[in-house]
């Protein structure tokens, strides 16, 4: 059994989203033959703590203005700065640890900077997802400025790796193509929960997902655009948007489009809803929405950028026009019969993959790099 510290950018036990599902998940197959220390930072403590397998460090409040000096400073860009403090780095310090793994490229940035990283102690990189195409693609110009920036930072990072590990094949070769010869996908997938009795539910899509996150908002304004094609002429559709709201101005006055925000219950809600609405145009890396429907056998309308290498994985065809996605949704909407078949055998796909134990071996393959 080895000794394995993780160092995440966000607290696994108060923080939400994909990647910190991603985490936890990662962290629960590891922990079926290691032993794991997980090192965050956290907005919740004042000062370094320590507990049982959990190290927290104070999270700092962002400064724009100090971000952009010691970005110039250090010549890096504004997000590896971001997650690079002193404070991090003592706590890596502290570790008695075999080997290293950095979730997200930036996290790299202060185990660099340890007297672990100048002992030769063992570092694997997890990407997560690629903050420099999010950057590029929805934060206007100084976004496309930085993201080449990012981009840098990740490459320079992921050499310094002894291993890659991304939840993307498509990125995998990425690295592998740019002098990372050790990437490799992750194919980790959620636990198979119970199927849901989709030929019972009403003509309901639901979207969902953090709006906080830009490609998440982008998804949203996506939809809310096409609805009216795909609900016409069907009085009783109904498309249902969860998770918290982006900053944007974009709302609907459709009175069959209804805002929830956060739900409390949410495996009660998608248990009403006949299929999962994901026409994300800027993707990559975590995709839990996906993740979750198979678990579920939810059945799955997405785009490339939306499903990506888990296509091979759940057999889902994407639909990348606006009239591929429409019609997909239509069919959905107006034959549960369809839907229902659709759910089954994305469910079956999923219990496979898990039960035959291939998100296990990656990360076993991965650790063993």
């Amino acid at each position: 059994m080895s000794r394995i510290a993780f160092l995440l950018s966000k607290d696994p036990e108060t923080a939400s989203g994909g990647d910190v599902t991603m985490a936890r998940l990662l962290v629960s197959v590891v922990r079926e033959q290691h032993d794991v220390t997980l090192v965050c930072l956290s907005p919740d403590v004042a000062e370094t703590t320590c507990g049982p397998g959990l190290v927290r460090v104070p999270k700092p409040p962002v400064s724009v203005p100090a971000l952009a000096l010691r970005s110039a400073v250090k010549r890096r860009s504004l997000v590896h700065v971001r997650y690079d403090t002193d404070a991090f780095v003592e706590a890596i310090d502290g570790l008695e640890t075999d080997l290293v793994v950095a979730d997200h490229s930036y996290m790299v940035e202060p185990f660099l900077r340890s007297s672990l990283a100048r002992g030769g102690t063992r570092l694997l990189l997890n990407t997560v997802n690629s903050e420099s195409i999010v950057w590029s693609r929805t934060r206007g110009p100084l976004g496309r400025l930085e993201g080449h920036r990012i981009l840098r930072d990740e490459l320079r990072v992921a050499r310094a790796a002894h291993a890659v590990g991304t939840y993307d094949e498509v990125e995998a070769a990425f690295y592998r193509d740019r002098g990372v010869p050790l990437a490799q996908w992750l194919q980790l997938t959620l636990r198979p929960g119970a199927p849901l009795d989709v030929e019972s539910t009403p003509p309901r899509l639901v979207f969902f997902g953090d709006r906080r996150w830009p490609p998440n908002q982008e998804a949203y304004e996506t939809i809310i655009r096409w609805w009216p094609a795909i609900s016409k002429g069907l009085d009783d559709a109904e498309l249902y948007v969860v998770g918290m709201p982006g900053s944007t101005l974009v709302k609907s006055q459709d009175p069959s489009i209804h805002e929830l925000g956060f739900v409390e219950d949410l495996d009660a809600l998608l248990a009403t809803c006949r299929a999962l609405a994901a026409p994300v145009r800027t993707g990559g890396g975590v995709r839990v929405k996906i993740l979750d429907a198979a678990s579920r056998g939810l059945p799955v309308v997405a785009t490339s950028a939306a499903v990506g290498s888990l296509a091979d994985i759940f057999g889902i065809q994407a639909c990348d026009s606006e009239d591929a996605f429409v019609a997909r949704c239509r069919l959905l909407l107006t034959d549960a019969a369809v839907a229902a078949a659709e759910g089954k055998r994305v469910h079956a796909a999923n219990a496979a993959h898990w039960h035959e134990g291939r998100p296990q071996a990656t990360v076993t393959k991965w650790l063993n790099s």
